[in-house]
């Protein structure tokens, strides 16, 4: 089952959760994707061979996408 979570101070939230096949619900998510991304989020798209990448659309096929913030300082 396809999630989208945010990191934050508690671990992390549960943003959306969706059947695969699921149209609405994938489209839902892809909303608040675009929404988080908006804010200054960055999304990453785990891989089924244990990498990962940085998205900016909702892919149709996606088990796990983790939204953080930026890392900054330097």
């Amino acid at each position: 089952m396809p999630r989208l979570i945010r990191l934050d101070r508690s671990g992390h939230s549960e943003l959306a959760r969706w059947e695969a096949g699921d149209r609405s619900g994938h489209d839902a998510a892809a909303a608040l994707l675009t929404d988080e991304l908006d804010r200054g989020m960055i999304a990453s798209a785990n891989r089924g061979d244990g990498t990962a990448e940085v998205i900016r659309e909702l892919p149709v096929d996606a088990e796990l996408i983790v939204l953080r913030r930026p890392i900054v300082g330097g």
